[in-house]
């Protein structure tokens, strides 16, 4: 650690805190938390690690970070920053960032790192691009301190809300792309899909009380390339699974919000054609290649529908 070095709680040993390790190891003072002993490390106390951090990032998935916030919220020192990479949602169909705001109010602060950042590439010495949602500029540039020189690139984004439902979002728009991979349909669907996407993603994250055109940032556009194409990707390869009628597998994220958004009613999916084209795959995988020709086909028809009626191209 460095004269400026911090000291860190890692909260998770999964992929992304393996990541968060080999990125701020070499300048900072870690201590990795996880629920089961971690091979090779002295066990660490939460609370205790947690009292003597400065920053706190979560490393797991957003279904427990509730349960974890409220407990160590009592030994947060007042100048710690808390962080959190979850893309999901959790069982009270909560965001990451509704989870934080419900948790520590006024009383903590915390941001948001979201974007294209695979864990295997961080940890192959590659860049890694995100967006950190922060309330204000002063908690950007402390946050970004820590990185600096990490090769993880962060630029700034006041909207919590919105870019948190953009990482939400892309995980559930990349399982279609893997469909359409495993169907052969070529690269000109690919690209349909991509503009498709972040049509519904930016009216969702509106409706949800994001800003406009967050999506269109590297929480949402760009985490969805990346996770929409990559060959490691867990969503894309899910596409692949559902086409070959492996339903013994199907799970993750996009699968979880798919089922926590109709359980809560967060939206409308009559609205979001795509969005509802993707449940209805995951839910009944048959079919497949006829339901999205179906899709196409009303989408074309409302299309014409629109130009007749003088309202021109969408």
């Amino acid at each position: 650690m460095t004269d400026s070095g911090k000291r860190v709680l890692i909260i998770g040993y999964g992929e992304m805190g393996h990541a968060m390790e080999y990125l701020l190891g070499p300048a900072h003072t870690l201590h990795i938390w996880d629920r089961h002993p971690v091979v090779g490390r002295e066990p660490v106390d939460l609370d205790t690690a947690a009292a003597a951090a400065d920053f706190i990032i979560y490393c797991v998935p957003a279904s427990p970070i509730g349960e974890l916030a409220e407990r160590i919220f009592p030994s947060l020192a007042g100048h710690s920053l808390s962080l959190s990479v979850a893309k999901g949602l959790d069982g009270r169909g909560r965001s990451v960032a509704r989870i934080f705001e419900d948790v520590y109010t006024d009383r903590a602060d915390y941001g948001l790192l979201y974007g294209p950042m695979i864990s295997e590439e961080l940890r192959a010495g590659r860049p890694g691009f995100a967006q950190l949602g922060t309330c204000t500029q002063a908690l950007y540039r402390k946050a970004a301190a820590l990185f600096s020189a990490s090769g993880l690139y962060l630029e700034y984004s006041s909207d919590i809300c919105g870019i948190s439902w953009a990482a939400v979002l892309k995980n559930v728009y990349a399982i279609l792309f893997g469909v359409a991979d495993a169907l052969g349909l070529g690269d000109n669907m690919r690209g349909y899909l991509a503009v498709a996407a972040m049509h519904e993603m930016d009216a969702i994250i509106t409706r949800l009380g994001g800003s406009a055109r967050t999506s269109h940032h590297l929480a949402g556009l760009g985490d969805l390339i990346t996770t929409a194409t990559s060959a490691g990707s867990h969503h894309h390869a899910l596409g692949g699974m559902l086409v070959r009628g492996e339903r013994d597998r199907i799970g993750g994220e996009g699968v979880h919000t798919l089922a926590i958004m109709r359980d809560y009613g967060l939206i409308d999916e009559n609205d979001y054609p795509l969005f509802r084209l993707v449940h209805r795959i995951v839910d009944d995988p048959v079919n497949i290649r006829e339901r999205i020709e179906d899709y196409l086909s009303r989408q074309g028809e409302q299309a014409a529908a629109a130009w007749q009626s003088g309202g021109g191209p969408a």
